[in-house]
């Protein structure tokens, strides 16, 4: 069994380690952690320890030079930074698992997809939900008929104080990238945004509290028609009561419905439609049983093994770059057709942020 050298890039104080990026490498048997990068130097020693790598570099250029590292984790979970730390480890040979959002617009998302394709390396992201046997058992469940012909997912976000945009770039982008994995390609799009109950505006336009590039409004309402023939949609308002348990979709067959909720999906009912529920049986939701339980930290681990899979059989990582790209035109195309008034398809056209070519026009 081929033997990699593994290392992780982050970033105390400015997105940290991610949700645990630079862990998960502790779990495979055939990787070596051969050291750390963080210009803080307490969480740079604190990281070291936590890895117990054997070195650690306050400049990840260095690192990369000195190590060779086939493979690292780009942990930080601040997106301002990752077009420069990937393209780094390409650069250096490195194949990468990468904190979600990828990236906070749709060009850098491009330029990593097309460096990545011409120096032939795999590039991850952090989407950990699809990498879940649980998941993915579900997925082989919906494509055998357990509930129909797929027909509709609806989507909620959080919907806490981030509710609205914020809500759609930091957690929606597992759901779209779950949306994807379950239904395929979207076609076109439409959304509707709104701030305070009226139509956004462009002074609307914020950073969020993290940098993952701005956004707008507190209210989304988005529509997406997959190749598939399936329909899709997303909401998020904020401040919502009850709104860390409102997080999952709905997964709508023509012979009954999924509910999946939470970040891992360990809550999946079943709701059968009248029709093919037993004469003698209540029509009510049921667990859905027999798929196994893990928590959304083991898809780290999944997702190295995965990225190690996908460079021995020269695939696609399961959550790959181009996916991360796609799952953000869901996101950005829903501002895009705000401002425009219109459909959006897929892939879009321009690759400039939506909100910020607005800003620009209007300032103009």
């Amino acid at each position: 069994m081929r033997r990699y050298r593994a290392a992780a890039i982050g970033r105390t104080g400015a997105g940290n380690y991610g949700h645990g990026l630079d862990i998960a490498f502790a779990a495979v048997n055939n990787v070596d952690f051969v050291a750390v990068a963080d210009a803080d130097e307490a969480g740079r020693e604190q990281a070291r320890v936590r890895n117990n790598a054997p070195r650690a570099y306050a400049d990840y250029h260095e690192m990369l030079a000195a190590e060779a590292p086939d493979l690292v984790s780009v942990c930080p979970r601040w997106a301002d930074c990752h077009l420069e730390m990937v393209m780094a480890c390409l650069e250096a040979g490195a194949h990468v698992y990468c904190e979600k959002p990828m990236t906070w617009n749709l060009a850098d998302g491009d330029t990593i997809v097309a460096r990545a394709d011409i120096l032939g390396r795999k590039v991850a992201v952090a989407h950990q939900a699809v990498y879940l046997p649980r998941i993915q058992q579900l997925r082989t469940l919906l494509q055998q008929g357990r509930i129909g012909p797929l027909q509709r997912i609806h989507a909620h976000g959080k919907q806490d104080r981030r509710g609205g945009g914020e809500d759609m770039i930091t957690l929606g982008t597992h759901l779209f990238n779950l949306m994807r994995y379950f239904a395929g390609e979207v076609r076109w799009m439409s959304g509707h945004v709104t701030a305070g109950g009226r139509e956004l505006e462009p002074a609307d336009v914020a950073e969020a509290t993290e940098p993952v590039g701005p956004v707008a409004g507190d209210c989304i309402e988005a529509y997406y028609a997959f190749d598939s023939g399936v329909v899709g949609s997303f909401d998020s308002r904020r401040d919502q009561a009850g709104s860390s348990r409102r997080y999952g979709m709905e997964i709508i067959g023509s012979d009954g419905i999924i509910s999946l909720r939470g970040g891992a999906g360990s809550d999946l009912m079943i709701y059968p439609h009248p029709v093919f529920c037993p004469a003698d049986a209540a029509q009510r939701w049921e667990p859905l049983e027999g798929l196994p339980d893990d928590p959304l930290a083991a898809g780290n681990v999944l997702a190295i093994i995965d990225l190690l899979d996908a460079i021995e059989e020269d695939r696609e990582p399961v959550s790959s770059a181009r996916s991360a790209v796609a799952a953000l035109e869901m996101i950005l195309g829903t501002y895009e057709s705000q401002i425009t008034g219109g459909r959006v398809q897929i892939p879009m056209v321009s690759r400039v942020h939506p909100l910020l070519a607005w800003q620009e026009r209007e300032n103009a």
